[in-house]
């Protein structure tokens, strides 16, 4: 996890009287040690020697950092077990398991220490205060909390102050939440994903069914370690399988991986562009992939270099639904409230790269640190961690959501047990608002950090517990009893449209262009491909438009497709297996995005992005003619229909010649509901009815 931990935690060895120097908390800590243990606490002389040598080992790993904090305390636990009475060697064990994933292990040895030795440390009280606070005794913490503000002096009170007072708020704030836990499910996803190594930074595509996410395995592509014995960074990949389980994790290999670190940051919804971290670049920048049929090509920073990555730390980064905003956290220091802020870039269309980022306002940021920013496909709600704003405890994630006029919402804490005492960084949320995703070390995971599913309860999972489904929390098992009333879950306001585009003759999958429409404005809000290899789209429609669906490729007639979502629709998918046909005597094509007045012949403006796409069409094939047809239900007389068929068939002719189509290339007709596509029994089918479409003539 070197691009979260490395501006977490820092440390400097002084000499040899100290064990660490290290800011941990925004406290600088120093941990003193005596140069030699007194004899009476072992058993024998050997004894002795062999504390002294896994101490000192000790000592030397823990200087290494992330990794080295495991192998002191390894070194630490076997001088412990031949004397169980220095207060000095029971502190630096609290010590490594304070800066260690399994931070809550600290305790014990803290309290340890206090018993043999009071005077320990200057730093004791902090120390337990800490131990405390993770572990959910929070009137406990804040009592030593200001045990240790008594023993300062005036100057460094004067320091410290306000770190204290941040952490005894995080107690109160904890107290809170975890008087009204939200009702969650937190799921270990599985040793097809999980392993003994860290798994981390999970990111989703919008329908849940690829994850991709960075891990530290032997079998990273260069294979090659970390002073502290951590492999390098890789990216791997896992599909999500029909019996709702993931596969198997894959390491994606070359060009994503390389011999240095290489990791996940953020996935556009639709699973085709990834933004990477690469920590050898400066302080840590960000690279942009993109998928090519079934390969990615080599990431680049060309689009992000500009404006994007500085001297500073860019360790995060998230596509909006549209692929036009790119929200990304850094800790430059001329635009932000303090430390790390997320800001905001435009994509330039005519540069071809991302725009001068704008930070995000102090709604969001604060002075403290924030991380692990992702914009939910719904294009309005962001989900982030700060370690400012009502936090528990370090990172807690927060959401906050777009408002109409631009600002954005109070940040809500996402609550307990999904945020902990603990650092809780890097969630995404599926389209469907039910399922998150986050990295933690929880008890009964794998060895490290592992990924966990979070369901955010609705009627789709039961309330009793299985062997196969045990709840998981950072506390231990989630237990029903200990649960509140039903909260109902807040709906997403999104559709989600996928599918395939393939040949309609050869079925062979197309990489077709994917247009989508605001009818109303007759703007383009949103361009992308299918993929060359599979022939695979996905699209994020936010509710409140009137879309125009519209797929087109060279030499073929292009297809469309109308999604009316009014603004208070919920979430929504819908899959579209679409069939291009080449342009052929006969071929017929239905133009779903013309609209007319009620009962009359009147183009609406909203039919006019669509008519444009049939003019482009004829102005690129000049020999092509065409019939235009209108349909309608088999409400009314044969007679009135045919009238009214023909009439708006008229109507889109005439539109086409006063926009420059000769006159001689096109054919009107009415068809009343003499040619209907579905049945004329339910509203859906009528409505599917009563459409215009063109047929080919000749070409």
């Amino acid at each position: 996890m070197k691009h979260i931990i490395i501006y977490i935690f820092g440390f400097l060895l002084l000499t040899n009287t100290l064990l660490a120097q290290v800011v941990h908390d925004d406290l600088e800590i120093v941990i003193t040690d005596k140069v030699d243990y007194d004899k009476k606490d072992y058993r024998s002389k050997t004894d002795y020697k062999k504390a002294k040598a896994e101490i000192k080992a000790g000592d030397e790993a823990f200087m290494l950092g992330r990794g080295g904090y495991r192998m002191a305390i390894e070194h630490y636990s076997k001088a412990f077990d031949l004397s169980q009475k220095n207060a000095f060697l029971d502190l630096k064990l609290g010590f490594a398991y304070l800066n260690s994933i399994e931070k809550t292990k600290c305790l014990p040895y803290f309290e340890k220490a206090f018993q043999n030795d009071p005077g320990v440390s200057p730093y004791i009280y902090y120390l337990l205060a800490r131990g405390y606070h993770l572990t959910y005794k929070f009137d406990k913490a804040i009592s030593y909390y200001n045990k240790y503000k008594s023993t300062l002096s005036p100057k460094t009170l004067k320091s410290q102050e306000k770190i204290i007072a941040k952490r005894i708020a995080e107690c109160n704030t904890g107290k809170e939440l975890v008087k009204k836990p939200i009702r969650v499910f937190i799921d270990n996803i599985g040793d097809s994903v999980n392993s003994s190594y860290p798994e981390y930074s999970p990111l989703i595509t919008a329908d849940e069914s690829e994850m991709i996410f960075t891990s530290r395995r032997p079998d990273s592509y260069g294979g090659l370690k970390t002073p502290d014995e951590m492999f390098f960074e890789d990216i791997y990949r896992s599909e999500h399988r029909d019996n709702n389980k993931w596969g198997k994790a894959q390491n994606v290999g070359k060009p994503l991986n390389t011999k240095d670190h290489d990791a996940t940051v953020g996935f556009s919804a639709d699973g085709q562009s990834l933004f990477i971290y690469k920590g050898s670049e400066g302080n840590g920048d960000i690279f942009v992939s993109h998928l090519k049929g079934m390969e990615w090509d080599k990431p680049s920073d060309k689009t992000t270099k500009k404006y994007i990555n500085t001297e500073y730390h860019e360790p995060s980064a998230s596509f909006s639904y549209d692929g036009q905003s790119m929200y990304f956290v850094s800790n430059r220091t001329d635009l932000s409230y303090g430390g790390h802020d997320i800001f905001i870039s435009h994509w330039d269309a005519k540069k071809q790269r991302w725009g001068k980022p704008q930070n995000l306002g102090n709604t969001i940021n604060t002075e403290y640190d924030e991380d692990g920013c992702f914009i939910h496909p719904d294009g309005r709600t962001l989900y982030f961690s700060s370690k400012g704003h009502n936090t528990m405890g370090g990172y807690d994630i927060f959401k906050s959501e777009l408002q109409d006029d631009g600002t954005w919402s109070e940040p809500e804490n996402l609550g307990y047990p999904v945020n902990t005492p603990n650092d809780d960084v890097f969630f995404v949320m599926a389209a469907n608002g039910k399922h998150g995703y986050y990295a933690s070390a929880q008890k009964g995971g794998y060895g490290d950090y592992d990924i966990y599913k979070i369901t955010f309860r609705g009627p789709e999972k039961p309330t009793t517990q299985s062997n196969e489904d045990q709840l998981l929390a950072s506390t231990g098992p989630l237990k029903e009893t200990v649960m509140e009333a039903a909260v109902k879950v807040k709906t997403m306001r999104l559709t989600i449209v996928k599918g395939t585009v393939k040949d309609a003759n050869t079925l062979e999958p197309l990489e077709a262009q994917v247009e989508i429409v605001d009818n109303e404005k007759n703007q383009v809000v949103q361009t992308l491909k299918s993929n060359a290899a599979t022939g695979r789209f996905l699209v994020s429609l936010p509710s409140g438009k009137n879309y125009g669906f519209n797929v087109k490729k060279e030499g073929y007639l292009f297809y469309s497709e109308n999604f009316n979502i009014p603004k208070a629709t919920g979430y929504q998918q819908f899959i579209k297996d679409i069939l291009l046909n080449k342009m052929s005597v006969g071929t017929k094509v239905v133009l779903r995005n013309i609209f007319f007045d009620f009962a009359k012949a009147t183009l609406r403006p909203e039919s006019f992005a669509e008519l444009d796409r049939l003019i482009d069409l004829l102005n690129k094939y000049p020999n092509l003619r065409i019939e235009i047809s209108g349909h309608t239900d088999n409400r009314g007389s044969l007679k009135l229909n045919t009238k009214l068929s023909a009439a708006r068939a008229k109507a889109v002719v005439d539109y086409l010649i006063g926009k420059g189509i000769a006159a001689s290339r096109l054919e009107s007709k009415g068809y009343a509901y003499l040619q209907p596509i579905a049945s004329n029994d339910t509203d859906e089918g009528r409505q599917q009815n009563r459409r215009v479409e063109f047929k080919v003539l000749s070409n």
